[in-house]
């Protein structure tokens, strides 16, 4: 009599890679693992999918349970499943990351296994557990790319902004910079800015103007297959 054949099983998780901006520059959120394994290092938020539910659903959650963060851009980024990633067995995370407006989550809540969360800057971060360095690049890899031909770093910045706070948002994502000229023809020929009546406020240097993205004109323009790139 034949053995029935027995499928390994294998565990699921999510992570996340949550990017948010302020003066400082690009930071990203971490959470100090409050359990084994890792106990004490530092970690993307996370956790494992339970049975009824789905991968988004999961990665809301633990991000709302881990950090009290929600209401957050999120999409799906890649799956990572080497066999040695995870010391507790054969655990396959599907990661993702989010952008969110820092000024809007500056008051970070860890509870469940985190033993506490922060904004690190993305330049120097700390040794992470598991294989989330790896992620983590993964991500920023993903923005850079993105961020050239989809408005997605709107969602970095606060309702309002500058000019100069915009160019300088994309010349930390991407990384270099970018002439101001040049930038600033190529933003506004999207039409996607609403010029308001507003200035900047408490500052040292001549107040400049304060704009606010049109997220229904772009939705509009994205239906017909406008070319975003930057």
């Amino acid at each position: 009599m034949r053995t029935p054949f027995r499928q390994p099983q294998a565990s699921v998780t999510v992570d996340c890679v949550v990017f948010g901006s302020d003066e400082e520059g690009l930071k990203v959120l971490l959470i100090e693992r409050g359990v084994a394994p890792f106990k004490g290092a530092w970690a993307l938020p996370g956790g494992f999918v339970r049975e009824n539910e789905s991968l988004d659903e999961a990665a809301r959650r633990e991000l709302r349970e881990e950090t009290g963060a929600t209401s957050v851009y999120l999409e799906q980024l890649y799956t990572f499943g080497e066999p040695l990633r995870d010391p507790r067995g054969r655990v396959v995370t599907v990661a993702y990351y989010a952008l969110v407006k820092l000024s809007d989550h500056r008051v970070l809540q860890a509870t469940t296994d985190a033993r506490a969360a922060a904004w690190m800057p993305i330049g120097k971060l700390p040794r992470l557990a598991f294989d989330h360095r790896q992620i983590f690049d993964s991500a920023l890899r993903r923005l850079q790319a993105k961020v050239r031909y989809q408005p997605i770093g709107f969602e970095l910045l606060p309702r309002t902004f500058t000019l100069s706070q915009l160019q300088r948002l994309y010349e930390t994502v991407l990384e270099r910079t970018l002439d101001k000229r040049n930038f600033r023809k190529k933003i506004l020929a999207m039409a996607l800015l609403i010029e308001t009546d507003r200035m900047e406020r408490f500052v040292s240097h001549r107040a400049a103007r304060l704009y606010r993205f049109d997220q229904r004109k772009y939705k509009a323009l994205e239906s017909k297959g406008f070319n975003f790139e930057l």
